[in-house]
C-alpha cells in the first residue's frame, strides 16, 4: 500500500466510471439500467477500497499516511495527497454515503439519468480531494470545483424553486471562498510554499494570523452553515433531490468544520483563541435560533435542514473549544450527523416518493400502513434529538464536555438546544406517524421496499453500533487531535509567555 497511489486510485475512479457512462447510449430501459449499474459499481469498488485504506491506517500515528507527491505547477505548488485521523473518517463517510445515493436515485429520477449519475461521480472525487489534499491550491481547486457538479444537481433535478435555490447556494459559498483565495496567496507569499505539512510548522506573525483566519473563516462559516451566513440552506435542501440532500447535509457541511481543523486552528493558532468568544457567540444563537425556526416549518426537509444548522452549532462550539474532548467531539458529530441527517432526508423521500409533497399536515397516522417506515423513522428522530444509545448523544455529549471545559456559560445555553431539538423532532414524528389514519390519499401507502430497506438499514446500524461503541472513530481520531490541540495550546502559551515577558522588561 506504501507504493500504490492507493488515494489517487479512490480519488479519481469515479472519473471513471463517468466516463464509461458517457460512452453508453440511449435513452431506453436499458440504457438507464446500464448507467445507474455502472455508476452503483463504480461508487462501491470506491467504497472497498476506502475501507481497505481503514484497515491499513496507523491509529497511533498521528502525521499523515499513504502521502502521494508529485510535482504540479512549479514555485513549490505539488499534487500531494494524504491522510490523518482527522481526514480519514471523512472519507469514509464520504465513499459509504456515495453508493446510498445511487440506490436512493434508482427509481426517483427518470429523465436525464446519464447527466444525473456523471455529475454525482464527479462530485465524488472532488469531495474525496477535499479531504485528501496535502497542498493548500489543490485543497482550494477540489473545494471549489465541489460546488458545480452540486449546483447542476439542484438547478436540473430540483423542485419549482431549483434555479433560484442553486444560484443562491453557488453565489453564497462562491462569495466567501474568494476571501480564502486571497489569503491563500497571502500564505504563499509569506511561506514560499502551498505545501499544507510544511504550512502547519510555519509560523506566521500574530496580526497575519487575524486577517487570514478572517479570510478562511468568511469560507467555512459559510459552507457549514454558521449563523447568520445560513439562509441559503434551507432553500437548496428543499429543491434538490433526495439524494443531493443527502450529500449535502452528509459530506458538503462537514467540508467546513474540516477546514477549521485542517487551517484556522493549527495555522492560525494565537488568532483562533482571540476569536473563539466570537465562535461560541454565534454557534449558541444557531443552537436556540434555528431550533426554534425548526419549531415553526410546515416542509419536512426544511425543518431538517433547520436541524442540521443547530447541530453544526455544536461542531463549532467544540472545535473553538481548542481540548482533546471538544475537538474529537466535534469531528464525531460530524461523523454521526452524517448518518443520521443523511438518513432523515432518505426518510422524508421515502413518503414524498409515493405523495409527492413534503408538507407535514399532508400526512398522519402513517404507523397504521408503515410500520417499519415508523420504526427507522424513530430511530433517526431519537439520534437526531442526542437520545443515550445512539450516535448523536456520544457527539453532542463530548462537545458539550469540551465547551463546559472552556466556558461553563456556553455549554448551559447550548445545552438548552438538546431541549428544543426534541421538541421540534418530537413533533414532526407525532405530525407524520401518529395518530388516526383519517387521510384517504394515506390508506393505500405501501411500507418500505426491499431497495428502501436495503438503503436505510445500513445506516440504522452505524447509528446504533456508534452510539453503543464509538471507539472505532475515537481510536482513528485521538492521535491526530491530541497532537492539533497540544500545538494549538503550545502557540498560544508561548505567545502569552512572550507577552508577559516584554510586559515586565
Amino acid at each position: 500500500m506504501t507504493d500504490w497511489p492507493v488515494l489517487s486510485t479512490i480519488t479519481f475512479a469515479p472519473l471513471v466510471g463517468a466516463l464509461l457512462i458517457l460512452f453508453i447510449t440511449g435513452e431506453d430501459a436499458a440504457a438507464r439500467r446500464n448507467i445507474r449499474n455502472v455508476a452503483l459499481l463504480t461508487t462501491s469498488f470506491v467504497f472497498i477500497l476506502s475501507l481497505w485504506i481503514w484497515i491499513g491506517f496507523d491509529k497511533a500515528n498521528p502525521d499523515f499516511q499513504f502521502v502521494e507527491k508529485v510535482d504540479w505547477l512549479g514555485g513549490g505548488i505539488s499534487y500531494h495527497m494524504g491522510v490523518d485521523g482527522i481526514s480519514m473518517p471523512f472519507v469514509i463517510l464520504t465513499t459509504f454515503l456515495m453508493p446510498i445515493c445511487i440506490l436512493a436515485s434508482w427509481e426517483a429520477i427518470e429523465h436525464r439519468v446519464k447527466e444525473y449519475m456523471i455529475a454525482f461521480l464527479v462530485l465524488e472525487t472532488l469531495m474525496i480531494g477535499v479531504f485528501c489534499a496535502l497542498d493548500i491550491f489543490l485543497f482550494y481547486v477540489f473545494f471549489e470545483a465541489g460546488l458545480i457538479p452540486m449546483f447542476i444537481i439542484i438547478g436540473v433535478w430540483g423542485g419549482k424553486r431549483r434555479v433560484y435555490a442553486s444560484f443562491k447556494f453557488f453565489l453564497y459559498t462562491l462569495l466567501g471562498s474568494v476571501l480564502m483565495l486571497l489569503a491563500i496567496m497571502a500564505m504563499y507569499w509569506q511561506a514560499g510554499t502551498t505545501d499544507i505539512r510544511t504550512l502547519l510548522t510555519h509560523d506566521f506573525p500574530a496580526e497575519m494570523q487575524t486577517w487570514l483566519w478572517l479570510a478562511f473563516f468568511a469560507s467555512f462559516a459559510v459552507k457549514m452553515p454558521m449563523w447568520p451566513v445560513h439562509t441559503w440552506l434551507p432553500d437548496a435542501h428543499v429543491e434538490a433531490p433526495t439524494a443531493g440532500s443527502v450529500i449535502l447535509a452528509g459530506i458538503l457541511l462537514k467540508m467546513g468544520g474540516y477546514g477549521f481543523l485542517r487551517f484556522s486552528l493549527p495555522m492560525f493558532p494565537l488568532a483562533s483563541a482571540d476569536f473563539a468568544p466570537l465562535v461560541f457567540a454565534l454557534s449558541v444563537i444557531a443552537i436556540i435560533y434555528t431550533s426554534l425556526v425548526a419549531l415553526m416549518q410546515e416542509d419536512m426537509k426544511k425543518l431538517i435542514a433547520y436541524s442540521s444548522v443547530a447541530h453544526m452549532g455544536f461542531v463549532t462550539m467544540g472545535i473553538f473549544a481548542l481540548n482533546q474532548q471538544g475537538v474529537q467531539g466535534a469531528v464525531f458529530q460530524m461523523i454521526s450527523h452524517g448518518f443520521v441527517s443523511g438518513a432523515l432526508f432518505l426518510c422524508v423521500g421515502v413518503v414524498y416518493d409515493r405523495m409527492h409533497t413534503r408538507e407535514i399536515s399532508a400526512y398522519g397516522g402513517l404507523v397504521n400502513t408503515m410500520p417499519a417506515y415508523a420504526v427507522v423513522f424513530l430511530i433517526f428522530t431519537m439520534a437526531n434529538v442526542g437520545l443515550p444509545g445512539t450516535s448523536g448523544f456520544v457527539g453532542e455529549f463530548l462537545t458539550l464536555m469540551g465547551a463546559f471545559k472552556a466556558n461553563t456559560w456556553v455549554a448551559l445555553f447550548a445545552t438548552t438546544g438538546v431541549v428544543l431539538s426534541a421538541a421540534y423532532a418530537l413533533w414532526l414524528y407525532r405530525r407524520v406517524v401518529f395518530g388516526d389514519l383519517v387521510k384517504d390519499s394515506l390508506r393505500g401507502m405501501a411500507d418500505l421496499t426491499l431497495r428502501e430497506r436495503a438503503i436505510i438499514l445500513p445506516l440504522v446500524f452505524l447509528t446504533i453500533f456508534y452510539g453503543v461503541y464509538p471507539m472505532p472513530i475515537l481510536d482513528v481520531t485521538e492521535a491526530s487531535v491530541d497532537a492539533l490541540v497540544t500545538g494549538v495550546n503550545a502557540s498560544i502559551d508561548a505567545a502569552a509567555a512572550a507577552s508577559q515577558s516584554a510586559a515586565s522588561e
